[in-house]
């Protein structure tokens, strides 16, 4: 089971609640959880691309973008981001930049870049996650379209 904290529309913990996953449906109007996303950038100027697992109930085999998921209780967005990030692609990052958080029906969406100069063929997949990966350049990541990507939001970011 996966406890989440849960937040206001200002980003302001609220104590004494907690969300569970299994029951994100009955989250109440104007409480969200954090989703952490991880944009990453090689040195080189490359973007990192992860697929998704075939057995994904959402978004099968579609690549995204991000490395990310759920803040665990008791994580700051930085702390759920750099894990994610590493459980999802084996990079281990000390820092990151944030990009921006919005608001989502029941979550608030927390961007993160992470500039890397990690080996490029040292990427790891988590199992059930992902599946495989690529880097592309800024230009091809701009240019794919919409039934290949998914996060499309985080591509404001990609210079």
């Amino acid at each position: 089971m996966e406890i989440w904290d849960a937040y206001n529309s200002n980003f302001e913990k609220i104590e004494g609640m907690t969300l569970v996953r299994e029951e994100q449906d009955k989250i109440p109007a104007g409480v969200y959880h954090l989703v952490c996303e991880v944009l990453v950038k090689h040195v080189d100027g490359t973007y990192l691309l992860m697929k998704r697992d075939p057995t994904k109930p959402l978004f099968p085999n579609m690549w995204e973008a991000t490395a990310g998921g759920s803040a665990l209780q008791g994580e700051s967005a930085v702390e759920g981001a750099l894990r994610e990030l590493r459980e999802e692609t084996g990079i281990v990052a000390e820092t990151l930049e944030q990009l921006d958080w919005t608001l989502g029906r029941t979550c608030i969406h927390c961007r993160f870049l992470c500039v890397t100069d990690c080996a490029k063929d040292s990427i790891k997949f988590q199992q059930g996650e992902t599946c495989d990966y690529r880097w592309v350049t800024a230009q091809e990541l701009l240019s794919m379209p919409d039934t290949e990507l998914i996060g499309q939001e985080m591509l404001k970011h990609v210079k």
